[in-house]
């Protein structure tokens, strides 16, 4: 099975933690060259001297915020001076949770921006060094609200599904070319986030968060949560060369919880 990633760039976004750092550690495993995206320069810094680079890899970081579309994306440009960026990971942390009947528009309007508005921005930048290279991956980082809403999560569950659609409309435009567009879908995973819903559940039940915890383990038949680094081994995997032939899919990581197929 071809997993080498040696000379390609990969740009992961939300990649100083959680999932996003999972996803860029296992891409440099494979050989990839990382630029990783997020809004804190120190924890950049620290991170990015995590990453592998036994094959000759070299690792950057970009201090840029989803919430400002425009300095990002000004950023990467300026990045595709130095060479092409094949694959990219697009992930932008969950926005609050709440209804969706008491959001504000606002509130709607910014989620669209950060999660909608920059992957499709990004892509817009990298797809033409992607076919220049005749290879590229663009996988998106969601939620499995997409085939399931998540009760609490208003926001999420609307901006995610549209991503979703945006990224299967991508991989039939991009298809031709060698570049594949896949949306991988975390189920309960063991992460900041997670802690948060899980802490915004408890203030609001009056549960103990571990209560919580073990009711949300018994709806997965895995029996327990998932792990960054297990979720961040299938983004890897929808990168490399062996999965050229897999396009305009979303990819549940969650252990079995989802209902439906």
């Amino acid at each position: 099975m071809n997993l080498n990633l040696t000379g390609r760039t990969a740009l992961v976004c939300g990649g100083s933690q959680g999932l996003g750092a999972a996803i860029a550690s296992e891409l440099a495993l494979l050989g990839a060259n990382l630029i990783v995206l997020a809004r804190r320069e120190a924890v950049l810094q620290n991170f990015v001297a995590t990453l592998d680079q036994t094959q000759g890899q070299t690792h950057e970081w970009i201090a840029a915020d989803a919430h400002e579309p425009d300095l990002l994306v000004s950023k990467i440009k300026e990045r595709l001076q130095k060479g092409a960026i094949e694959i990219l990971i697009n992930n932008t942390g969950g926005p609050a949770a709440g209804p969706l009947l008491a959001t504000k528009v606002l509130d709607l309007e910014k989620a669209f921006q950060a999660h909608l508005s920059v992957s499709h921005l990004l892509t817009q930048a990298l797809v033409p060094g992607m076919k220049a290279a005749g290879f590229g991956r663009i996988v998106n980082v969601l939620s499995t609200s997409v085939k399931q809403p998540i009760d609490g999560l208003g926001i999420s569950n609307t901006v995610r599904s549209a991503v979703a659609n945006w990224a299967k409309t991508m991989a039939n435009e991009l298809g031709s070319f060698g570049i594949t567009v896949n949306n991988v879908l975390p189920g309960y995973t063991n992460t900041q986030r997670l802690q948060y819903l899980f802490a915004n559940q408890a203030e609001k039940t009056g549960l103990l968060q571990e209560a919580i915890l073990n009711k949300t383990v018994a709806l997965i038949p895995a029996g327990r949560l998932g792990e960054p680094e297990e979720f961040g081994a299938a983004v890897a995997f929808l990168c490399s060369p062996a999965a050229a032939y897999i396009n305009g899919i979303n990819l549940p990581v969650d252990g079995g919880r989802l209902s439906g197929l």
